[in-house]
Order: structure tokens, then C-alpha cells, then sequence
């Protein structure tokens, strides 16, 4: 390069000296000249890609608990040619029943400094409620740094995406193509016999406060409904709301008044009959989502919605999820007594990998590309985690078909700007189940609320033996 360039200089100076006869002969010499040292500095970059592309592993391994990533990867980064020549692309999929996904999880990342690099974790998935164990810890790599995304790639990202994943010292760990604001999914056809009008915005107005909702479960009781499906229904909506941690900074569990609120109104829910005494997981929640189904709602995020509520609308699984199959169709959401979030899917890079290049791109595509954002909203349905994307869809004819075609993320985006994620912790997966666990025995009648809240401590400081009540 330097004996090109002293090349071009001595060209340039001897062309000069021929006078202005020579001026057309010089610009072609000169043009000429610099048009080679340009052709020479962009195959001295080729080469330095190639030399770092070379570097990168030949096997990609991703760990993951189902297929809702996969989907998106296969979509919009696999079809699109995107897998460098020559990797092969591993799923090992676990699911998160009984831990057993971060079991194997753990299992591996302990032994990740011994595994050969075809055997290592290069990228991994992790959900909010346990995210700050892997996001404080030597197992997650720093996504500016390490990986190589910019501030700039991230900027349009919801904020609270972000904060989720950022550890203790201020480094950002993980990044998420979705967002999950929450509301209250219900049943049309029950919304209009309860409330005489099935309307968005006027059923919004009926349960804009917590007041408002117990009014409307009490209404639905009467015309032979249940509000809830079940104990937990409504639980993501007051702990997300709560006003402190679970655990303080001197490692005390502090049980939040939003927490006392739910459980106030879950008893006075089930004494009345405004629930059908079913776990949110269990086929009798669902069964209250089906044709002949008595529930009026759910509370829950986009996931929830494609992923829970909607196959449980379904009278044949098999046939083609339209109006007519079962009550699809015959739902709308609205914001309800309260914004919350609930969940949602980040994408870490793994300490030890040999593939952060590859990372770097599945990140900056699926993550921060608004175009591919977009374009996952209208397939799948996700509220995804760009700004940009969403207000755009938010103005747009976009419609869902389970939703009888309304358009669910204008009416999540004052949601999603508003997430607060002051109050997450390390604990927040075991508090969360442990507490839903202690509290059922307490609304069925098993146990009195003291002996609820000793259960809970029992549990809970088996699990995490270094708090304190």
C-alpha cells in the first residue's frame, strides 16, 4: 500500500512538470492512479473480512425452551440466505417445565470452558422473570462491546427491554425482538350480553379502574358469567404494578400492597362466584375460552394470545383457525384497570463462543432492523420491540383475525411506553410461583390466610435460604 501510494504521489508530480498541454494526459494518469489505490484498499478490506470470517466456528448451537424464536430466525434470517457458508446451525430445545430448561441450561454453561468450541453454547434465550441470573453473571457477554452491536443499532428499542437485561455495573446483556405489554382479551358475544355493547372503547370505560371491573364481575355473575377464569388470572397486573422489589437491600422479603390487593380480590372473586376456581395453566382456565365457554376474559400479552388463548378458542385443532372454528373471532382487547407487561424472550450471547459474528448479525436483524419488525408483526402477530414499528402498525389498517380484526397494538402502545422495570430481581420466578402455589390452598378453603403466608415463607426460604421474612 505504502509503495502504491508513493507511486501515485511520483505520478502525479512528473505528469505536472509536462506543462498545460499535457493537463488531459495527466487527469487520465492521475484518475487512473487513484482509482487503483481505491481498487487496493477494498481488497485489502475483503481480505481482512475474509481473514475474520474464517476465525468464526463452522457450528452455531442455540439453546432455547420451544420453537417461537426458531420460527422468527427461520423466517426472516434463515430464508433470506443469511447463514454464512459452511455453519451448521444447532436447536437444542428444552422445555421450561420443572426448570428443565435452565437445567440444562446451567448444566452446560458450567462446562462451557471445557467443551470443545463445535460442543459450546453460542447463543441462548432467557425470560424476564429469571433474567438478572444470567444477565449478572460471567456466562452473558456484553452486547456493545463484545458482540458489536452501536448505541445507534439499539436507540429504537423499548427502554424497558433494555433495563431488563442490563446488569449491575451498567452493561447491556441481551436484546429481545419483542415486547410484551399486557391487557384484558374478552369475549365479545359475553361483553355485549353483560355491558350491551361489545365496543372497544366503551368496554374500556367500563373497567378503566379496579372499582369499575368488580362492578362488571359482579354483573357477569348475575347474567350467569364468570369475569376470571381462574385464581392467578389477574396476578401479572398487580405484581407488575407493585411499588417495591420482592426482596429489600438488606435481602428481607417485602410483600407489596399490590400483592395484599390481589389476594384481597381473588377471595372476595372466588366467595362470589366471579371465578371458576381454575389455575391459569389448567384445561378447565381454557375450557372457559371455548364456544360454549362462560369467561369473560384473560389478561395476558401478545404471546398469550397466539400462543394460549387462541388454540383453546379452537372446537376442531385441526381445521384452519378462522371465524367459525369454535369462538375465534369473537374477542377484542382493550388496556384495562391498569397497564402491565407480562413476560417475553431475550437473546444473550454466551461467554466462550466462537460465533459473536454471527450473533452480531441474527441481533441487528431480528432486533433492531425495523423493516424486519415489521414484517414479524404482520406474520405472527407480536408486539415487537421497535418504536418505529409499532407506531407505524399502530396507524395502519393492520388487523387481527382472532381480534374479529381489531388492531391490538394501538391499543398497547400507551402500555408499552410506560413499563417501569424499577422493581425486578433475581427472585422474581420463584416469589411469583411460590406465592400463586401457598395462596391457592388459601382461596379454596384449605388453609386460613396466615397459614397461606407460612407456607410461602416455608418454600420460599427453602429456595432462597440467604432472605429473611
Amino acid at each position: 500500500m505504502k509503495k502504491l501510494v508513493s507511486l501515485l504521489i511520483s505520478t502525479v508530480l512528473v505528469l505536472s512538470m509536462a506543462g498545460c498541454a499535457d493537463t488531459a494526459v495527466t487527469t487520465d494518469a492521475t484518475t487512473k492512479a487513484a482509482a487503483d489505490a481505491t481498487t487496493a484498499a477494498e481488497a485489502t478490506t475483503a481480505a481482512e473480512e475474509t481473514e475474520a470470517a474464517s476465525t468464526e466456528g463452522k457450528v452455531f448451537n442455540i439453546y432455547c425452551w420451544n420453537t417461537e424464536f426458531q420460527d422468527r430466525y427461520t423466517e426472516y434470517f434463515e430464508a433470506e440466505g443469511l447463514i454464512p457458508e459452511g455453519v451448521t446451525v444447532n436447536w437444542i430445545i428444552t422445555p421450561s417445565d420443572d426448570l428443565a430448561y435452565q437445567n440444562k441450561l446451567d448444566e452446560t454453561l458450567l462446562a462451557q470452558a471445557t467443551l470443545s468450541d463445535d460442543e459450546k453454547i453460542d447463543l441462548f434465550l432467557i425470560e424476564a422473570d429469571y433474567a438478572l441470573k444470567y444477565v449478572d453473571s460471567e456466562y452473558t457477554v456484553d452486547v456493545i462491546n463484545d458482540v458489536g452491536l452501536t448505541e445507534a443499532d439499539i436507540a429504537g428499542q423499548y427502554q424497558y427491554t433494555k433495563d431488563i437485561v442490563t446488569d449491575s455495573n451498567g452493561v447491556l446483556k441481551g436484546v429481545s425482538w419483542q415486547a410484551c405489554p399486557g391487557g384484558f382479551i374478552y369475549r365479545r358475544s359475553i361483553a355485549k350480553d353483560i355491558l350491551g355493547t361489545d365496543d372497544p372503547e366503551a368496554v374500556q370505560a367500563a373497567i378503566s379502574d379496579w372499582a369499575k371491573f368488580d362492578t362488571v364481575a359482579k354483573s357477569a355473575k348475575e347474567k350467569g358469567y364468570f369475569m376470571l377464569s381462574g385464581f392467578d388470572d389477574a396476578f401479572r397486573v398487580f405484581s407488575n404494578n407493585m411499588s417495591s422489589p420482592w426482596v429489600d437491600d438488606s435481602g428481607k422479603i417485602v410483600i407489596d400492597p399490590s400483592i395484599e390487593a390481589w389476594i384481597e380480590q381473588t377471595k372476595t372473586y372466588t366467595e362470589n362466584g366471579y371465578n371458576n376456581k381454575a389455575n391459569l395453566w389448567s384445561a378447565e382456565s381454557f375450557a372457559g375460552a371455548a364456544l360454549d365457554g362462560k369467561v369473560l376474559g384473560y389478561f395476558g400479552p401478545g404471546w398469550f394470545l397466539d400462543f394460549c388463548l387462541m388454540p383453546a378458542t379452537l372446537a376442531d385443532a385441526e381445521a384452519t383457525a378462522e371465524v367459525g372454528n369454535g369462538s375465534y373471532g369473537d374477542w377484542a382487547i382493550v388496556k384495562g384497570p391498569q397497564g402491565f407487561f407480562w413476560g417475553g424472550t431475550w437473546i444473550c450471547a454466551a461467554a466462550g463462543s466462537d460465533n459473536l459474528g454471527l450473533t452480531k448479525d441474527i441481533m441487528l436483524k431480528l432486533t433492531c432492523d425495523t423493516e424486519t419488525l415489521v414484517a414479524i408483526t404482520n406474520k405472527f402477530g407480536d408486539f415487537t420491540n421497535n418504536v418505529a414499528a409499532m407506531e407505524e402498525i399502530a396507524n395502519s389498517d393492520y388487523g387481527h383475525p382472532f381480534l374479529g380484526g381489531q388492531n391490538h397494538i394501538s391499543v398497547l402502545l400507551d402500555s408499552a411506553q410506560s413499563i417501569d422495570m424499577s422493581n425486578i430481581s433475581s427472585y422474581d420466578q420463584g416469589m411469583t410461583e411460590k406465592f400463586q402455589l401457598a395462596f391457592m390452598d388459601y382461596f379454596n378453603e384449605i388453609v386460613t390466610k396466615d397459614e397461606a403466608y407460612e407456607n410461602f415463607y416455608k418454600s420460599i426460604l427453602e429456595q432462597y435460604p440467604n432472605l429473611t421474612k
